[in-house]
């Protein structure tokens, strides 16, 4: 789910002094690399690796089996929201073998995305138990990979997910349906914690 993006970079203004961090997380696959990609407004940091045969006997890659990259620490990707106030992204590595860097990322994140691939639903769990134990706000999105779309009601039941917790439908390849995400999260936040970001976050460039 590559998406094609610039090599430009975009200087980070001398008066940005307020980082605010978002992680997005998910299982193996979900495209949290690729929204990354889609939504960064520089040439983000990615650490992919090649994926071989001997990966293959402890990643599950039955649903994925186009895929021939995997992070292997985080992605992180910059959204400046206005002089002072800078969105930094973290998109944390899927497999399981990689979830004990999960409760250092979630140190000092505002909110998260949980991205889901409806396919593989129950690799979505772990990560929100974990941002449950953390007391992290987060949405939930449902990335597009084609296929039977399930209805809301169906997802929240199948994730045991509570009523007042996001649920969007995305295609993560996508700057406009990533940038709709992250706005529901930030108003999510605002809505807890009356952050004044979400109206700076609308005026993000197409």
């Amino acid at each position: 789910m590559d998406s094609a993006i610039s090599d430009a970079r975009t200087p980070l203004g001398a008066s940005a002094d307020n980082g605010l961090k978002i992680v997005i997380v998910g299982g193996f696959g979900v495209g949290k690399t690729t929204m990354v990609r889609s939504v960064s407004e520089i040439r983000p940091l990615n650490t992919e690796e090649t994926m071989t045969q001997a990966g293959e006997a402890v990643d599950d890659i039955r649903e994925v089996r186009g895929k021939t990259a995997t992070t292997v620490a985080f992605d992180f990707g910059r959204i400046t929201l206005d002089a002072r106030n800078v969105l930094y992204l973290f998109g944390a590595p899927g497999q399981e073998r990689f979830w004990f860097l999960w409760d250092r990322l979630f140190s000092g994140t505002l909110g998260a995305v949980v991205l889901v691939d409806t396919r593989r639903i129950d690799d979505s769990w772990y990560a929100i138990d974990r941002l449950e134990h953390h007391g992290t706000p987060f949405v939930v999105a449902c990335n597009d990979f084609g296929g039977t779309a399930h209805p809301p009601a169906e997802v929240r039941a199948a994730l045991d997910l509570d009523p007042h917790v996001p649920l969007l439908y995305c295609d993560a390849r996508s700057r406009e349906s990533s940038k709709q995400v992250l706005i529901a999260l930030v108003e999510h936040i605002s809505s807890r914690y009356a952050a004044p970001h979400a109206e700076s976050f609308q005026e993000l460039v197409p």
